[in-house]
């Protein structure tokens, strides 16, 4: 490849060094290599599974302790595939979220590797915020505020404050 990289931090630069692998940045190669790598990766998934970009969704519906042992079985497959080739995972990426509108306790203790994924109330996928409880609340709040940034962003170009006279904050 004979390419060469370094770093700069504040104003000062590293040494060079040789890059004996991976793509440069920006290269149309990168995304359709990474797509190769992970075309297959639902083989000997049993629940499912969604790719988009480099995003990957893992989920099934758990009515007894089979499932949940299912679910950390593929998380565990998920990891020895992408070990296989070379990449990792790093659960600290990653969330463990449990949709329902009844009350659990008990806390989800996925792993993957030797590390608990985290859990979390709500996560983002697609661009919508899904809340553990089914609620709305959140992605609609989130939305509002991207608008309200976009108006005001809109209206500082345009110079035309007199326009927004009042803002209220929606919460569901």
């Amino acid at each position: 490849m004979g390419c060469r990289q370094r770093v700069r931090v504040g104003g000062q630069l590293s040494e060079e060094v040789r890059v004996t692998s991976g793509v440069l940045q920006g290269c149309v190669l990168g995304p359709l290599l990474f797509l190769a790598y992970v075309n297959d990766i639902w083989k000997n998934i049993v629940s499912t599974i969604r790719l988009f970009a480099d995003d990957c969704v893992t989920y099934r519906k758990i009515i007894n302790n089979y499932d949940i042992e299912k679910l950390q079985k593929d998380l565990e497959r998920l990891r020895e595939r992408a070990a296989e080739n070379a990449m990792k995972i790093n659960p600290c990426k990653c969330k463990a979220v449990r949709f329902t509108r009844g009350r659990v306790k008990d806390p989800l203790n996925y792993i993957l590797g030797d590390q608990l994924i985290p859990e979390a109330s709500s996560c983002k996928n697609s661009g919508i915020i899904l809340h553990s409880k089914l609620s709305w609340a959140d992605h609609v709040n989130y939305t509002v505020k991207k608008a309200w940034k976009a108006l005001h962003f809109i209206m500082r170009i345009l110079k035309k404050p007199q326009m927004l006279t009042h803002i209220d904050e929606i919460c569901l």
